[in-house]
């Protein structure tokens, strides 16, 4: 699964610590969803697009093999 957490992030100045405090998880969590080594539940997922007001398809993208 592809994600755009970081361009997102960068479009609010926010760090992956500033994004895991909104919601709720650790750092290391975020660095891993960025670096798509976890893919993240869909309370999760839900939970970040809505800190970015955006749509959940904008910033998570299946890929062929999911």
């Amino acid at each position: 699964m592809k994600n755009t957490i970081k361009v997102e992030r960068a479009k609010k100045d926010m760090t992956q610590q500033d994004l895991a405090e909104k919601v709720q998880v650790s750092r290391q969590t975020i660095n891993s969803i960025e670096a798509g080594k976890y893919v993240p539940s869909t309370v999760l997922a839900l939970k970040i697009a809505r800190v970015f007001e955006t749509p959940l398809e904008e910033i998570f993208e299946l890929e062929d093999g999911d």
